[in-house]
């Protein structure tokens, strides 16, 4: 069983209240964030820290309307100077019932050259979406984009129930290794079949709500090397894909390990290095 990294944030009642009025809202409230919101957020996070500004170090790249919010594609670019100082990674919807989407604490086969790492968030109402970092000095670099798209928390599974519980944690992993210019680059991506429940979906025939469950950490090693480890909420889209940069030896085969809210493992490793 995975280790927890205890990064997931303890909501002060304040917060929680105004979370619990953005779900009663429900998805067609579609209003820009408020600042005050953030600032409690903020704190809640990250305590009394600065967060300075990360231009130039931390490139977000999202869509400025999701063409479907329980899908919303996301990328989070550091080149290598900045990138090898960088020991973890937070992703943020202000708006959202549940707005840390996950954490992601890197290892040395994360590497030290330019680092990348695309997921597929939901997300409930307009909010900004913030990627921050955290370097081993402890400092922390935040860049946001605005997005607009609500009702990705409520919306309904792709899949039915039954036929998501049969394909539950079925995982695919693919490393692919490419040379550009004489420099090698390896990159690799994990999916994994979980309908990634939020507890906000109702069931159109009995009218309940389904019980959360979803994928909530991740381990992936390349050798004996850890990349990263994530520690993630309702936030993240069904079927979790993830891809990123990484380094190791190119033979190495990557290792991932999961585990959701109820407890369940799955496991997983690379398929042969593609180039």
């Amino acid at each position: 069983m995975l280790t927890s990294l205890s990064i997931r944030p303890r909501f002060s009642g304040a917060m929680l209240a105004v979370f619990a009025a953005v779900a009663l809202a429900g998805p067609s409230v579609a209003q820009a964030p408020q600042p005050v919101a953030w600032d409690s957020l903020k704190k809640d996070v990250f305590g009394a820290k600065d967060i300075l500004d990360g231009a130039g170090m931390i490139d977000l790249e999202t869509p400025i309307r999701a063409e479907d919010a329980a899908i919303v594609p996301i990328t989070v670019r550091m080149p290598a100077n900045f990138a090898g100082t960088v020991k973890k990674l937070t992703l943020i919807v202000d708006q959202n019932p549940s707005p840390v989407v996950a954490s992601f604490t890197y290892g040395n086969a994360a590497g030290t050259g330019d680092r990348m790492l695309s997921t597929r968030i939901r997300m409930d109402q307009y909010s900004d979406v913030r990627a921050i970092a955290e370097t081993a000095d402890g400092k922390l670099y935040m860049t946001a984009k605005f997005v607009k798209a609500s009702g990705g928390c409520s919306a309904p599974m792709g899949k039915d129930s039954e036929e998501a519980m049969k394909s539950m944690g079925r995982m695919q992993v693919k490393k692919m290794v490419t040379k550009d210019a004489g420099a090698l680059t390896q990159e690799a991506q994990i999916m994994i079949k979980h309908p990634n429940v939020t507890g906000m979906q109702m069931d159109q025939l009995s009218g309940l709500y389904a019980p959360a469950r979803y994928i909530n950490k991740i381990e992936v090693k390349s050798g004996n090397d850890l990349i990263f480890a994530m520690e993630g909420g309702i936030s993240i889209s069904e079927d979790p894909n993830f891809r990123f940069t990484m380094s190791g030896k190119t033979g190495d085969t990557i290792e991932v390990k999961a585990e959701d809210s109820d407890g369940a493992t799955f496991s997983g490793q690379s398929t042969p290095s593609q180039s």
